[in-house]
């Protein structure tokens, strides 16, 4: 199991940071999905920008890992602090009665997540240049935090209310 602490070779660090921006991109897209099939574009299309970022990141990521070999890391192989990299929203969490309210929330302990998890490798990582390289990680995560924080307070305005069920299950008695 890889613990934060113990990520000593930048490869690693590399294979750990792509696999958890792009599982996270993965997952918004999928939040993005469901939003535009439930009627909310404005929410699938903030979904899809954090998408967006997370390939951004993954980009980043690779031009750092340039001329490295990445080994093959498997999300199991890391001690997150959920079965699931920080930034993924558990499955479970995700359903079609979401108000807008909940979905950004949702993204927002995400990034915080993210934020708070390159903080830790920054701060605990035997390994200098691992230890910038995540700080400024951490600090473009803290630019998400911001940017959720922003746009939270831009929906409070409006009403998040639960939308109807237009086809409720039916459970014969």
């Amino acid at each position: 199991m890889i613990k934060p602490e113990s990520i000593e070779d930048m490869e690693t660090f590399l294979a750990l940071s792509y696999l958890l921006e792009t599982e996270s991109s993965d997952r918004y897209e999928e939040l993005a999905d469901n939003m535009q099939a439930h009627h909310d574009p404005e929410i699938a299309h903030l979904f899809r920008k954090l998408s967006h970022y997370g390939e951004q990141h993954a980009s980043e990521i690779m031009e750092h890992a340039d001329g490295l070999v990445l080994p093959a890391v498997a999300s199991w192989e890391f001690e997150w602090q959920n079965p699931e990299g920080p930034e993924t929203t558990p499955f479970e969490a995700i359903g079609f009665h979401m108000t807008a309210d909940e979905v950004l929330h949702i993204a927002l302990a995400n990034e915080k997540r993210g934020r708070d998890f390159y903080a830790h490798i920054a701060e605990k990582s035997p390994t200098e240049s691992i230890r910038k390289l995540a700080a400024e990680f951490s600090a473009e995560e803290t630019e998400h935090v911001q940017l959720l924080e922003q746009w939270i307070a831009d929906i409070a305005h409006k009403i998040s209310a639960r939308p109807e069920d237009l086809d409720p299950p039916n459970i014969p008695e």
